[in-house]
Parts: structure tokens; sequence; C-alpha cells
């Protein structure tokens, strides 16, 4: 990345689960002032929530969390709270996971943008992957890049032109994890993050959570590929 951009302010994307607590760790590398923004868009649990405002309250970062819990009333998705099993298959379509929440990231990226150019913020960091995706359409890159596209040409913002920054996007699980190391926050990510669908607690050598939802599944599958390659 451009060392200038050391000079420039980010606005982050924090949900309080590991892909996005190591990229606000990532963006703390790279930019001068941080941001961050949470969703409660109705989902299962608001533990990760509470995660995301106490570690940015720790790295002193401005955090903001914006209620869209009418999404629910909207959309389908067993990720809402009081839905049926996150390893079902989606209602709408069998080859998609039932967790899987339609529009969530276009919404979430284009209400960060709005806050973004409010508070003259130009570069925002989200923590999507295609590499160990779990089946969401709107993780890949080329959602990302049509998204950048389509948000520039929402405004005449000519000075904010929105810079969409995804680190996680080609990384592996096991080198997700790596990143983390190398950023010296694993520790944080092991400890404290919570990437369960179910807000399980339970705290595994691989970070906290149930162990059976996709999202534990991919998260232990990670770790121990981690811990056989870099250790």
């Amino acid at each position: 990345m451009n060392n200038k951009l050391k000079s420039d302010n980010a606005l982050v994307l924090v949900s309080g689960g590991q892909d996005s607590i190591t990229c606000l760790y990532w963006a703390i590398k790279k930019f001068n002032k941080i941001h961050a923004i949470s969703f409660d868009y109705g989902q299962k649990h608001s533990k990760e929530i509470a995660i995301a405002q106490k570690i940015c309250g720790k790295l002193n970062v401005e955090h903001k969390t914006v209620d869209i819990s009418f999404l629910k009333d909207l959309v389908v998705s067993n990720l809402f709270k009081g839905k049926e099993d996150v390893n079902l298959k989606h209602i709408l379509n069998e080859n998609v996971p039932s967790s899987f929440v339609p529009y969530r990231n276009m919404i979430f990226l284009t209400l960060s943008c709005a806050w973004a150019s409010t508070i003259k913020v130009k570069h925002i960091v989200i923590g999507v992957c295609e590499t160990d995706y779990s089946g969401y359409a709107d993780c890949r890159s080329v959602f990302i890049k049509a998204m950048q596209k389509t948000l520039n040409l929402a405004t005449d913002f000519k000075d904010l032109k929105v810079i969409i920054h995804t680190p996680l996007m080609k990384l592996t699980k096991a080198k997700e994890f790596k990143l983390a190391e190398d950023l010296g926050c694993i520790d944080i990510i092991i400890n404290d993050s919570l990437t369960c669908y179910n807000g399980n607690e339970k705290l595994n050598y691989y970070g906290k959570g149930c162990g059976d939802c996709p999202a534990c599944k991919i998260r232990k599958a990670g770790y121990d590929k981690y811990l056989r390659l870099y250790k």
C-alpha cells in the first residue's frame, strides 16, 4: 500500500468477529486515524457488537453503531434472531447457506459511505473474503469492485471518491491467522473476537464459539492449518 495513505483516515466496518477485528488492526497500521462502524440488523445475538465497542474503546477508535433491524422484515435469513438452524440451506436457494442475508454488504457499504462522506473519509475497509467465503455472493471481489464504482457514481464528491480496501480478499483462514500474528493481535482474535453464528462464547483453542455452526467450523479448520503451516 502507498505510504502516502499514512496521512489519510479510514472507516472500518467492524462486526466484532475475526475478519473485521483483523481488518481493524490492519487499518491502524496503514492509516492515520481510524473510525469504526457496526450494524445491528437483528442478528441472532448482539454480543458481537458489544465486543466491537469494547475493542474499539481499548484502541481509542471512534465507534458508531447503526440500528437497521428493520432488515429482518424485508429479507429472509436464518441468521436473524429467533430463526431456524444456520446449518440448513437457504429457503430461497438450496445452494446458498441459510445464514446468508441478501444485500447485507451492499447496505452496509452504502450506509458506511454515507457516514464516511460526512466525516470526510474516502477509505473504507471491509473484511470480506472470497477464498474461504461461506457461499456469500457479496463477499466476492467482483461485487466489491462493482460496488465501489456504483458508490462513486452516486455522488459528485470528487475529492471524496470512495476506495474500498479488502485486505482479506485473497487470504485463506490460515493466512488470516498469520496476518493477525504479524499485526500483533492474534491474542485478541483468539480470546476476544466472536464469529460464531450462535453467539456461543465458549473459549476454544481456536477462539470463541459453539464449534458446530459453519463459521466455527471454518475458523477451526483455518486455525488448525495455521498451526501446521506456521508453527
